[in-house]
């Protein structure tokens, strides 16, 4: 099928914690929206059958609870009402942004998903119900191609959203279409937990994810492209990433995947949005790549001079590494309970430092939950303090096997080059409780090869 995602540079309010009146703030979405519109028109052009656009691209962000509330649409969080915004606009108050997507839906029959605030009145009968008696949420919408409202989805994992609430229960949310089956749908910061990102993918056997984000890079583990492909690859679905762009808050990186290959758009240089729409296969069963078994070799030699250990911060975690020296070698760095391991070879040594790490805790900075990560980077520059600094561009091709006794089977492929590009492994998968991923030779230089594990149990 043919998919679209765009990456949107918003229109924002300068002051975003003033209070605006309702028509203020439709006329500052009504600019974003009449961009939305000429990319659905460009996209269905192009024979695209669904299109994706990013969390917060059409009010922006860092409201407070009560300067956003101009914002918020009404939208009833019951499967049970059947309603066509666009055909019937005056069935609910406070939906002229629903009804604009619908109708962008409808005119170009294409489905559309888009993220927004919505609002849902409570009273004091409920015991959530927040004080100034309304639910606030982040909001994802699906339209089908007639304009019909067929999901949404209130985003479980807030991320320092404070002006919008949490769902008291996580939301399973799909739809159903014509050309791929069902999609599910979460958002940004979601894709790290259990709740609902991966209970939704193993509930329902989900083949394809719609995932509008607004997700500020963190290199060298958690770059949006890196993340969204390794979450296709590790779960084997298709993946449609629709990032913000605003490149002076470190936000980019959108793309349409498979657990194959990948369509992305990165750029911190440029301003402006940019629509990528590609050809894709419907998955309908599991890739055998996933699971494929080749051998690691453990080297059982042990008195040869080691290379020093070193602790140095990285993703504000302390990893335990050691350097990747000489042209060759077998390395392995432990802490708690994880090993990781690797072997390497590349035929031109370059003036440039890379190392081993590994990281077994909890992760405490920008949100919680544990991590277990053995990852090969490529050092800021020459000295060990610079090992898990940000690094963009990287020249040394390397052939290498990476593996680790992690304790979690939800373990995330990170493959970064040079440039903030992608390359997919040769081999990944698990043989004898060991999860590893080899490569021959990087297509560019290598800035990133990691096992990233998520054990959930112990967030």
């Amino acid at each position: 099928y043919v998919a679209a995602v765009y990456e949107h540079q918003s229109i924002l309010n300068p002051n975003p914690t003033a209070l605006v009146d309702r028509q203020s703030a439709l006329e500052l979405m009504g600019r974003n929206l009449d961009i939305y519109e000429q990319q659905v028109i460009d996209a269905a052009r192009q024979g695209a059958q669904i299109i994706v656009f990013p969390e917060d691209g059409i009010h922006g962000f860092n409201f407070t609870r009560s300067s956003v509330y101009p914002y918020l649409d009404f939208v009833l969080h019951s499967q049970s009402v059947k309603w066509n915004p666009c055909r019937e606009p005056y069935l609910f108050n406070d939906t002229e942004v629903l009804q604009r997507l619908s109708c962008m839906a409808l005119k170009n029959k294409i489905f559309v998903v888009a993220n927004l605030g919505t609002k849902q009145p409570c009273d004091h009968t409920d015991p959530r119900c927040p004080s100034d008696g309304r639910y606030q949420f982040n909001t994802n919408v699906a339209f089908s191609d007639d304009g019909m409202l067929v999901a949404t989805y209130r985003k479980h994992n807030l991320y320092f959203e404070y002006a919008f609430d949490t769902p008291p229960e996580p939301d399973y949310k799909l739809f159903d279409t014509p050309f791929a089956g069902k999609f599910g749908m979460f958002t940004c910061f979601d894709i790290l937990f259990f709740e609902p990102a991966v209970n939704l993918i193993r509930q329902y056997n989900l083949k394809q994810v719609v995932y509008p984000a607004a997700w500020m890079n963190q290199l060298p583990l958690l770059a949006a492209v890196e993340f969204q492909q390794a979450f296709a690859t590790a779960f084997n679905v298709n993946v449609l990433a629709a990032n913000i762009h605003h490149p002076t808050l470190g936000m980019t990186g959108s793309g349409i995947y498979t657990p194959v290959k990948s369509f992305i758009y990165h750029n911190m240089e440029s301003y402006g949005g940019k629509l990528i729409v590609a050809e894709i296969p419907v998955i309908t069963t599991d890739y055998e790549t996933n699971l494929e078994k080749t051998p690691c070799r453990v080297s059982e030699k042990g008195n040869e001079q080691l290379p020093p250990i070193f602790y140095a911060e990285m993703m504000y975690d302390n990893f335990t590494f050691v350097p990747v020296w000489g042209q060759k070698g077998e390395l392995h760095v432990c802490a708690n309970t994880l090993c990781c391991y690797l072997n390497y070879r590349r035929d031109v040594l370059t003036d440039e430092l890379y190392a081993l790490g590994v990281f077994d805790g909890l992760h405490t900075v920008h949100g919680t939950y544990y991590v277990q990560a053995c990852a090969l980077v490529k050092c800021g520059g020459l000295s060990f303090s610079t090992c898990g600094q940000e690094v963009t561009d990287a020249s040394a091709l390397i052939d290498f096997q990476l593996w680790g006794n992690m304790s979690t089977p939800y373990i995330f492929p990170l493959l970064l080059t040079s440039g903030i590009t992608l390359d997919f492994a040769d081999h990944m998968g698990w043989k004898n409780n060991y999860c590893f991923i080899s490569k021959n030779r990087t297509s560019s230089g290598l800035l990133t090869a990691a096992l990233y594990g998520r054990w959930y149990e112990k967030d």
